[in-house]
């Protein structure tokens, strides 16, 4: 019998907070979902953006993109909280010490 596997979960959620947006993101950030996750950031007028990315369980090179053009659209005020596989995708990417990514 063939079983058709399960589509990854994937979620991005704002929640904007006065001028703070905080955007948390679940699941797979791939090629498929690096855009939706980049458009809820940019969505939303704020002058302080954290991305949670906590509940974030692959990352691959689309997402690395991703995030470092929000850095660049985005420069002192975004903040990246990441999971430890999202942590360790950047640092084997040389972006570990990025001022914009917060400790574990």
């Amino acid at each position: 019998m063939d079983q058709e596997a399960a589509p990854p979960v994937f979620s991005a959620t704002a929640e904007l907070d006065g001028d703070r947006l905080r955007v948390v993101v679940v699941g797979e950030v791939d090629m498929a979902s690096a855009d939706t996750m980049l458009r809820t950031v940019l969505g939303e007028p704020a002058t302080h953006v954290t991305l949670d990315l906590h509940g974030v369980t692959f990352f691959d090179s689309a997402a690395i993109h991703a995030v470092v053009r929000l850095a660049q659209r985005l420069p002192g005020t975004l903040t990246v909280l990441p999971s430890r596989q999202v942590r360790r995708v950047l640092d084997v990417a040389g972006l570990g010490e990025q001022d914009w990514l917060a400790d574990d």
